[in-house]
């Protein structure tokens, strides 16, 4: 029976799409599997690994009747990604296999049950329900993903709190030693929802959000985190857990501010890194009127020394970070200038920049 009839690329898409999140080893074979379902003209494509699931179609001509299977998705990949761009394949079930054909290739391959893959539920309960720009989104993620945690054993601090409120939508990600938060004004009065979404899926998100005009609608429930864009349906269980109030680790009565060139000190970030202790990655910057210092040294003993002119007039200042946290920030930000305001030598630093009036980066330093 023909399950499909395409042209490469149109089953190429959303195959890769999808793909992302399956896991190369699990211990259900079916995991490793895609849902190809057909149904009228479309054609469906449907990954999970459990804790996520995205369904990803395309529309693929003539009729037919509803049919589903499941087969190895990282083959599949493989075999379309290895065939011609112009290859026009058909995929046909026989018995329980499937038949990859193209011009004179051929290609068969095991299947499981359809009917044994497994879904996400539909949550129930209240839900917060809206949409904005894909390219909006994507950008927000990019300034706080960064931030996220990874394999910590505080598990809510392995994703992104995401906030709706008072017709705003906030994104806030800490991993401990320093946390980002971003927001955007939605338009719209709806029920408050303060969730945890897991950092397998943002980074997904991140992956298949378009820099485009076209929307991504976007359901929050107490469970379960859902956005819908093009031809994509990605849904998410959420972390069970309490984030910490990040209200309270910004930073707001600092006097001593510096502004500076975001590239040029990216750039001296970058030199200094070069020579900084490997395992703990500190930098010292020096401040005093009109001067940055940048100081890194290693345990071989070996120094770098940067110096920028800057607009500062503040205390004398000689404090300690991590210099990846420093490069994490600057590097995802866009704003030419940046603001760097402190304390003292022990207080976090809160940076920010004008043109991006909702974003707040704060890092703790750092004894070197």
């Amino acid at each position: 029976m023909n399950l499909a009839k395409a042209k490469r690329d149109e089953l190429l898409g959303p195959l890769a799409a999808v793909s992302g999140i399956i896991e190369r080893r699990h211990t259900l074979p079916i995991l490793s599997n895609v849902l190809i379902e057909r149904a009228q003209d479309m054609l469906a494509f449907l990954a999970t690994d459990i804790e996520i699931q995205i369904a990803a179609r395309s529309g693929i001509g003539a009729p037919a009747d509803a049919r589903a299977v499941t087969v190895g998705a990282r083959k599949l990949l493989d075999i379309l990604r290895a065939l011609p761009e112009s290859a026009e394949v058909t995929l046909q079930q026989q018995d329980k296999r499937l038949l990859v054909k193209a011009g004179k290739s051929r290609f068969t391959l095991q299947t499981l049950a359809a009917e044994d893959f497994p879904r996400l539920a539909r949550p129930a309960g209240e839900a917060a329900r809206f949409e904005l720009e894909q390219k909006a989104l994507r950008r927000l993620l990019s300034l706080v993903q960064y931030a996220m945690a990874q394999q910590d054993i505080r598990y809510y601090l392995n994703g992104l709190l995401m906030v709706v409120e008072e017709g705003s939508l906030k994104l806030v990600a800490t991993d401990g030693h320093r946390l980002a938060f971003a927001a955007l004004k939605l338009g719209a009065k709806l029920p408050r929802q303060e969730v945890i979404v897991p950092r397998k899926t943002v980074l997904e998100l991140g992956k298949l959000l378009a820099d485009s005009d076209a929307p991504v609608k976007i359901e929050i429930a107490a469970t379960q985190a859902s956005f819908s864009f093009g031809d994509i349906d990605l849904v998410s269980k959420l972390i069970d857990g309490k984030f910490p109030d990040y209200t309270r680790v910004i930073p707001t009565g600092h006097k001593n501010r510096l502004h500076i060139a975001r590239e040029p000190l990216r750039q001296a970030l970058l030199r200094a890194a070069i020579l900084s202790n490997e395992k703990f990655r500190g930098v010292r910057w020096v401040l005093a009127d009109g001067s940055l210092k940048i100081v890194s040294s290693n345990a071989e003993q070996e120094e770098a020394h940067e110096e920028l002119e800057v607009e500062y007039s503040g205390d004398a200042l000689d404090i300690g970070f991590n210099v990846n946290y420093l490069l994490d920030v600057l590097n995802n930000v866009s704003g030419d200038v940046i603001e760097c305001a402190f304390g003292d030598s022990a207080s976090s630093a809160l940076i920010t920049y004008g043109t991006e009036k909702d974003f707040k980066y704060v890092v703790m330093p750092m004894r070197i």
